[in-house]
């Protein structure tokens, strides 16, 4: 396996460093997880967490886990925990006014229950407090992207509107791992497939990878069987990061048991 020195190791937020939770702006990092990453990063030639939510919202919650990359909204937002400012992918901004208008519809004509969360460049609406207006959901984004030409995602009790474009965490990745000759990529949602695919070509290429799902209830049936390995829940995840934080090196790929068939959300029409 490659040294610490040409190796990267990448992290999603949500269900990964922190618990699902009911609420969205009461997400939190698994205490110890930002030292934790500072420790990774000073370590290992890149370390990064690529994540759906604001880069600002990161950096709230990770400050102090020192050089670790904060990338925010799928590759549309990044920066340094240390940094002051972050850029914002150019062709995304220019979607701003149209999200906001967006989201002002949502909140206007959402059923209590369903909550709307602005994030700037994305908006989201999550039923995970009322699970029966999951169609409800489904149906207001795929309505909403046809009207607008806004692109629709689904998530964990979520659907989630954000510009159109080949921005994604895979493409996030093939870009960190230039140079690298080993990464690691932790994730728990649908939006961690480009991941879990652009791990898959580097492999082909004669690159050491190791693609790891974060298990749990909600976990999509098709992350689990693309993972080399799976974790119990975020504590699991640390207890992983916290292994290759001591030894440097990536642990070997595991042969997973195929899952069983679960339920899907229905992409927009």
């Amino acid at each position: 396996m490659a040294s610490p020195g040409t190796s990267g190791v990448f992290v999603d937020f949500d269900g990964t460093l922190a618990a699902i939770v009911e609420a969205p702006d009461q997400a939190r990092p698994r205490p110890g997880a930002a030292a934790l990453l500072a420790r990774l990063a000073a370590r290992y030639a890149r370390v990064a967490v690529i994540s759906g939510r604001p880069v600002a919202y990161l950096a709230e919650h990770l400050g102090d886990a020192g050089a670790t990359e904060l990338i925010g909204l799928y590759g549309l937002e990044r920066t340094t925990v240390e940094g002051s400012e972050f850029e914002v992918e150019p062709d995304a901004a220019a979607w701003r006014v149209v999200i906001d208008t967006v989201a002002s519809e949502a909140e206007a004509a959402a059923p209590e229950g369903l909550t709307v969360e602005r994030k700037g460049l994305a908006v989201t609406f999550h039923f995970r407090q009322a699970p029966h207006l999951a169609n409800w959901a489904a149906d207001f984004a795929a309505a909403r992207a046809a009207a607008s030409g806004l692109a629709a995602h689904p998530g964990k009790m979520s659907w989630e509107l954000r510009p159109p474009g080949p921005t994604d965490k895979g493409t996030v990745i093939a870009g960190l791992a230039t140079g690298l000759t080993a990464v690691c990529f932790v994730g728990d949602d649908r939006g961690d497939l480009p991941a879990f695919a652009t791990l898959g070509r580097l492999r082909a290429e004669g690159i050491d990878t190791l693609t790891v799902a974060v298990g749990g209830p909600e976990t999509p049936a098709e992350l689990l069987a693309g993972a080399d390995l799976v974790v119990d829940g975020p504590a699991g995840v640390l207890v992983l990061l916290e292994t290759l934080a001591g030894s440097g090196e990536l642990p070997a790929p595991q042969p997973q048991p195929q899952p069983g068939p679960q339920p899907q959300q229905s992409p927009p029409a």
